[in-house]
């Protein structure tokens, strides 16, 4: 649903011309004309320069003169004006066989005959590529070559020629007596129009490859078709290739005029019929005919012409007063008159006639038309028709989609439009038309001025009868000034405004503004845009314009709109304009978010709603009422769309409002979540609880509306919450009616409170027994029968229990025989055995213990089975089976091996012996003795005690713990001494001997032990010493390698690799692509990797193999380990030292040789962090590129390359408490 309107005129006036053909350059858009005056015999050539940018001077360059047709004096004389680019020549082709040639960049050019066809010339036409030059059917080159010629009156088809056997024809079919009858039937002659002017006709196809010619034949072809298709004076219609060669010759066809080629194939021609009118027939390449339109008008038809994009199809109308140009466009199959240009009076009095037609060759819509005197540019553009579509001068289409989808030709309502005043005959058409944004009216303007005001009176709603009833309101004159082409009309009818004549007249106002200006859509102001793209409004009180705005270039289409903002800064969008593409898809943007975008300048988002739409599909329409958007797809039908944006924007107005009923059909209708009712203010929503039930009192809906939020992704707290107030509502306004609905929102909550909604059928048991049934059933519907049979049978009620069974359509056999077993026994028993039965074994062991003492053994077995002893030592506190609880639980933690909260059970019940051995086995040595004391153990087993704990310490290296024991309680100095030294504890042995005056502990534990402890520590050093050496020669290896072949090492990859697909199968050599491997790879057999794979992956690099590329971040690693390891030793030789300066000359001299290795491995371990972690001196990183994936590649890439001394931290030699291990006696 496309109108054509014209946006801008562009007239060059020729005071002393006869412009009879023009011609374009392209590469510097000039416009060249040619004018002409006839003598007897000669004719004078007068050759015109027009910018296109100046539009309004013309500059003669040069003047021939060549002589006149004797076929055809009367006719132009000039056939062809044609620009050669690649010659920068202008070409005329003269009617009387003369063709010459014209240099456009001299300055003194002359016209250079090139040749001459001496029975003269009566059409040419050139190829669209400039290549080729027809002439009649002489084809040449565009240096005049002759390529063939080729007679124009052939008996044959052609080479395409198809076969016909007579099938379908009434020679060859027995129909009776009209089968013989027809077989004896003549043809009859076909006559040409008396409109014709007998000259051929000559066009090309759009590309190049064929062209099409239209002349008088000379012969007499009889069809065998049809008897209209035989006649001598028939017209032919042939077609040739690019390779001269006859293809084809269309059947004749009564009464033709011209013919044209479209540029997508489909040739058209004019006939006129027996009564008069005109149709433009068209054909296909083989030469049949394929529909066509009638004129509907029955003036003479001079020429045809389709647009560069063979979108408009503009016919030349010769009439009895004046010439017209009529520009017609289909769509739908159905073709459209949209406009009409009519040929400005020459003088005053003297009727206005037409010399040319031509569309630009590349600006589509751009028609340029040419009168003795004068040129006329006239650009069209395709706008969108909302609501209206134009169909001729007198009818326009009107469809309401609010209430109606008709796809155009047909329509809800045709208006057809007869001027209340006498009007020409050739100015009937409206040009322009314009709708009221406040009343149901619209406004017709004519060129000539002439406006008529209508009242639509559309019908709204859905009903019977006509969708509109439209009146003329008021109908006169603008003006009279006969000078003014009058080219748009705005529409703003104030609800005070009257419909009388006198009510409107007052109103009526013309702005006059730059030439070419637009006026733009708007609501409730006049805006117009001027050709710069300056925005104007227009204030109908001061009667003047004012600037507001600048667009950086002239803009086709635009309308102006109204952003109010609640806030100076507010985000949240209000309104919602759809913006579709042509590449298969469609954009909603929020209205404020755009003016906030063009207010603060920020980059456009792309997170807005997408929708996507049929390829070539445009906007007709945005519907805000129905919350529908209208598009035409490329083969005319119309489509309605809901989208998203649209929607949501009417239901928050519906919701601001209260209008909870709308809102919710609203998205009931168009599938939205439910959720946003209550998303959008859910203070609001919870407030207006009573209004929502008030406005939505069907119980499905609202059971709809309660299971879209049961499922939706709200916490189980907000789901609870909402659930609980609209079912307290529901309680409160009627229990039986909405008892559906309240069992829902007890389904619904999170998690489902399913004992809840029986507990509410068992209040509406004994008052409503059918209810319940009924509510029972829809209960079952929404929850699993088991599920409902176990929470009733958890809630004891045996009635409730079989109510579900029956109406679940439970097999009896498999439930009755268990409900009778539970009914034979005791109460709290029966809920024992019930709760067993549901897994909910905490309440089965607290009824078990209601069933009597006697049950207690049972009820600590069961306690034992389920491991329920914290909920046993809660039921049986207080009682006289606590302790018996206790003991148990003792028991059960001392076999999960918690020792220390099993002695503390066993503490509570007195139970000592367990105690101690809990605390034995935790190694808790102060609490066992403690006990043991207290209930009085023997010295001999204490003692025992004592060696065992000892050991069992000592095994966990807690050396000073196991002396200590040894000690105070088993007594035994010597073991106690040799416990200490194994610790590395000297000092505290020296004192125990002391102490005991065990002189002989000195010489025959200590003394050993300490060059025991020396021997040690150097073998320590000497390992550590060899790993350095290893790692660090293995390290100097790898940096060498790093610098001499660093793709090799880091196995840096190309990212224009990582768009191929394809990958061989065949075992490779190492390569960029298996740097995490020295062995040959194969392609990747997965593209997502497992945790466990994952796992795995992390071990392999932990793990340093020699050849990967983590091997020097694992040798890092492994020295700072190293680090560690000798901060251990020279502590441990820190204790050690002070002991052998003191005991002996040969400690003295072992000490001293222990502290110089220390010294010795510390300088060689510091020289090698220096070394490994030493600051590399780099370039900077090169300049940030943007957020692209390729940059993004290749800071990958880089942070593969990192040096591994950067990622692992340097450790720390000496810390702060470890300088003065050494001994300074040992060097004196």
């Amino acid at each position: 649903m496309r109108n054509l309107t014209l946006y801008s005129t562009q007239k060059i006036h020729f005071p002393n011309g006869h412009i009879t053909c023009t011609t374009i350059d392209l590469e510097t858009s000039v416009i060249y004309a040619a004018s002409e005056r006839q003598d007897m015999d000669d004719v004078d050539i007068e050759i015109w320069r027009i910018q296109e940018e100046c539009g309004s001077s013309s500059q003669s360059i040069i003047a021939m003169s060549t002589t006149t047709s004797l076929q055809v004096p009367y006719l132009s004389q000039v056939i062809s004006l044609k620009m050669i680019p690649d010659s920068r020549k202008l070409v005329t082709v003269m009617r009387g066989g003369d063709i010459s040639t014209i240099s456009i960049d001299e300055d003194d050019a002359t016209a250079d005959v090139e040749g001459t066809v001496e029975p003269g010339i009566l059409v040419a036409s050139w190829s669209p590529d400039d290549a080729l030059l027809v002439l009649k059917l002489i084809l040449m080159t565009s240096t005049f070559d002759v390529l063939c010629e080729a007679p124009l009156d052939v008996s044959e088809f052609g080479e395409d020629a198809p076969i016909n056997v007579g099938w379908g024809s009434k020679k060859t079919q027995f129909h009776g007596s009209l089968g013989k009858a027809a077989a004896q039937t003549s043809v009859d002659i076909i006559g040409s129009s008396p409109d014709d002017d007998n000259q051929p006709r000559l066009s090309w196809r759009g590309d190049g490859a064929y062209f099409v010619v239209s002349s008088q034949s000379t012969q007499s072809p009889q069809s065998p078709a049809d008897v209209s298709f035989a006649c001598t004076t028939a017209r032919a219609r042939s077609s040739l290739p690019r390779k001269p060669c006859w293809a084809r010759t269309s059947a004749g066809v009564a009464t033709f005029g011209n013919v044209i080629t479209r540029h997508k194939g489909l040739g058209s021609k004019w006939r006129r019929r027996k009564d008069g009118r005109h149709d433009i027939v068209f054909f296909e390449r083989n030469g049949l005919r394929h529909g066509g339109f009638d004129l509907r008008w029955g003036y003479k038809v001079r020429e045809l012409s389709w647009s560069s994009d063979s979108n408009a199809l503009s016919v030349w109308i010769e009439g009895d007063d004046e010439d017209i140009v009529q520009v017609w466009t289909t769509g739908n199959y159905h073709w459209y008159l949209k406009h009409e240009v009519l040929a400005p009076e020459s003088a005053p009095g003297r009727l206005g006639r037409f010399t040319s037609m031509a569309w630009h060759p590349e600006i589509a819509l751009c028609l340029i038309l040419t009168t003795p005197y004068r040129m006329l540019g006239t650009p069209f553009v395709a706008i969108e028709a909302t609501q209206r579509l134009w169909d001729g001068c007198t009818n326009i289409l009107l469809t309401p989609f609010r209430t109606q989808n008709v796809p155009p030709p047909m329509s809800s309502f045709q208006l057809s439009i007869k001027p209340a005043l006498s009007l020409p005959q050739s100015r009937l058409c409206s040009i322009h038309s314009s709708f009221s944004a406040e009343r149901d009216m619209a406004a017709l303007l004519w060129e000539s001025g002439y406006v008529e005001l209508w009242k639509l009176e559309t019908r709204l709603g859905p009903g019977r009868g006509k969708v509109m009833n439209p009146t003329r309101a008021w109908a006169g004159l603008f003006g009279e000034r006969l000078s003014v082409e009058y080219r748009q009309i705005a529409l703003w009818a104030p609800q005070s405004t009257g419909d009388g004549e006198r009510s409107w007249s007052p109103w009526l106002r013309m702005i006059e503004v730059a030439r070419n200006s637009r006026l733009v859509a708007a609501d409730n102001k006049f805006v117009w845009q001027s050709p710069d793209g300056k925005l104007h409004t227009y204030s109908y009180e001061d009667d003047r314009s004012v600037p507001v705005a600048q667009f950086p270039e002239f803009c086709l289409q635009s309308q102006a709109v109204l952003v109010q903002f609640d806030a100076p800064n507010d985000p949240n969008p209000s309104g919602a304009q759809a913006i579709a593409s042509n590449r298969a898809r469609g954009d909603i943007s929020p209205l404020r978010r755009i003016a906030v975008i063009l207010r603060d300048g920020v980059v456009m988002p792309t997170d807005w709603e997408k929708r996507r739409v049929e390829r070539g599909s445009r906007i007709v329409v945005a519907v805000p009422s129905t919350m529908s958007l209208i598009l035409q797809m490329p083969r005319g039908n119309l489509e309605t769309i809901n989208p998203r944006p649209l929607v949501l924007e009417v239901v928050r107005q519906d919701l601001d409002n209260g209008n909870y009923r709308k809102a919710f059909f609203a998205c009931r209708k168009h599938r939205i979540d439910l959720n946003v009712l209550v998303d959008h203010d859910e203070a609001k929503f919870l407030n207006n609880i009573a209004v929502f039930v008030d406005q939505i009192e069907e119980v499905d809906h609202i059971n709809l509306f309660l299971t879209g939020i049961g499922r939706g992704s709200k916490s189980p707290e907000t789901i609870g919450r909402l659930c609980d107030a609209l079912r307290e509502e529901l309680e409160k306004k009627d229990l039986t009616k909405y008892i559906n609905s309240i069992l829902t929102a007890f389904v619904m909550k999170s998690p489902p409170d399913h004992e809840a909604g029986l507990a509410t059928l068992l209040r509406l048991r004994d008052n409503h027994p059918d209810l319940v049934e009924d509510a029972v059933k829809y209960i079952i519907f929404l929850v699993d029968a088991d599920r409902l049979f176990d929470t009733a049978l958890g809630m004891y009620d045996f009635s409730l229990v079989l109510m579900i069974a029956q109406h679940a359509q439970k097999d009896p056999r498999e439930y009755l025989p268990f409900l009778r077993q539970l009914r034979a026994l005791d109460k709290f028993y029966q809920r024992f055995r019930i709760d067993d039965h549901l897994n909910r074994h905490t309440s089965a062991l607290r009824n078990l213990s209601y069933a009597g003492t006697e049950r207690f053994d049972e009820a600590l077995a069961y306690m034992e089975h389920h491991q329920l002893y914290e909920a046993a030592l809660s039921v049986w506190k207080g009682t006289n089976h606590y302790d018996a609880v206790l003991v148990a639980y003792g028991d059960w933690l001392f076999e999960r091996r918690d020792f220390r909260q099993a002695a503390s059970a066993f503490i509570e019940t007195k139970a000592f012996a367990k105690a101690m051995v809990a605390h034995e086995k935790a190694l808790e040595w102060q609490e066992l003795f403690d006990i043991a004391i207290r209930v009085g153990m023997s010295n001999e087993n204490i003692a025992s005690t004592g060696y065992r704990i000892a050991e069992d310490l000592t095994s966990k290296k807690r050396y000073s713990e196991a002396a200590r024991v040894l000690l105070d309680y088993a007594k035994d100095v010597r073991e106690a001494t040799v416990t200490l030294v194994q610790g590395n504890h000297f000092s505290e042995a020296r004192r125990i001997a002391s102490l005991n005056a065990e002189a002989d502990l000195l010489t025959e534990v200590i003394h050993p032990a300490a060059l025991e402890s020396r021997s040690q520590m150097s073998d320590d050093i000497t390992e550590m010493r060899e790993q350095l050496q290893k790692q660090i020669s293995r390290i100097r290896e790898l940096r060498i390698k790093k610098m001499e072949e660093p793709d090799a090492f880091y196995g840096t990859e190309d990212t224009n690799l990582h768009n191929v697909d394809v990958m061989t199968d065949a075992s490779m050599p190492a390569t960029a692509f298996t740097r995490y491997t020295v062995a040959p790879t194969t392609a990747s057999r997965t593209s997502k990797r497992s945790s466990r794979s994952k796992r795995k992956m992390e071990r392999k690099v932990g793990s340093g193999r020699k050849g990967t590329v983590d091997e020097e971040e694992y040798l890092l690693k492994s020295i700072t380990k190293l680090v560690g390891r000798f901060s251990i030793t020279r502590d441990e030789a820190r204790n050690l030292l002070p002991h052998l300066l003191q005991l002996s000359e040969e400690h003295r001299s072992e000490g001293a040789e222990l502290q110089r290795e220390l010294d010795v491995f510390e300088a060689e371990l510091e020289a090698v962090l220096e070394e490994v972690w030493a600051k590399s001196v780099e370039g900077e990183d090169a300049a940030s590129v943007g957020d692209t994936w390729a940059s993004r590649m290749e800071q990958r890439e880089k942070e593969k390359q990192v040096n591994p001394a950067e990622k692992i931290p340097r450790p720390e030699l000496l810390s702060p408490g470890a300088k003065d291990w050494r001994m300074n006696l040992f060097h004196y």
